[in-house]
């Protein structure tokens, strides 16, 4: 029941990411960002049993629940950039290229760069405890988010502005709606 509950909120959260962004290309830039959070967090996992001789935390309800979180912070900030360039090429006017992918990277920076930041100072208490007892839920999501953070942010400003360099869609208005 949990799998096809889960299946339907995905395929809806899709739908009306796709209504949003007006086309699947952009859409899937966003979504390219869960593999490198999806990388982080499973060697996080991996570090912290390999540092603890086995010890550490494995794959639990509490590092599911930070994939989930993860997840979530990872669409939230490529949803920021993807849609910041949409609004460089659609307000401003400047044409899709080089110059208006690297403005837009470097503009999301400090709002992308701190989200994750913050976060990360916030966690870092509960995943130095993760192997106390009380933990067993906080400490792995912790760890899973912390690691998954590291990677998509690095990763979401370095390489999702080179992919919807190469694959975006970002036009700007049609000059009837620009008029009218």
């Amino acid at each position: 029941q949990l799998a096809l509950n889960s299946g339907v909120a995905a395929i809806g959260i899709l739908m009306l990411l796709s209504v949003v962004f007006g086309n699947w290309r952009n859409l899937l830039l966003v979504l390219a960002n869960l593999p490198f959070a999806l990388v982080g967090g499973i060697l996080a996992l991996a570090f912290t049993r390999w540092v603890t001789a086995g010890e550490g935390p494995g794959v639990s309800v509490g590092s599911l629940v930070g994939f989930v979180t993860l997840f979530g912070i990872t669409t939230r900030n490529s949803i920021m950039l993807i849609s910041h360039f949409e609004g460089l090429v659609a307000m401003e006017g400047l044409p899709w290229n080089r110059a208006t992918a690297l403005r837009g990277a470097s503009e999301r920076l400090i709002p992308i760069s701190m989200t994750a930041l913050v976060t990360a100072l916030g966690l870092l208490p509960l995943a130095l405890g993760a192997g106390e007892a009380g933990r067993e839920i906080e400490g792995p999501m912790a760890i899973v988010i912390l690691g998954g953070l590291l990677t998509s942010t690095a990763l979401n400003l370095l390489v999702l502005p080179a992919l919807a360099l190469r694959f975006g869609r970002f036009a700007p208005p049609a000059p009837d709606a620009v008029e009218g």
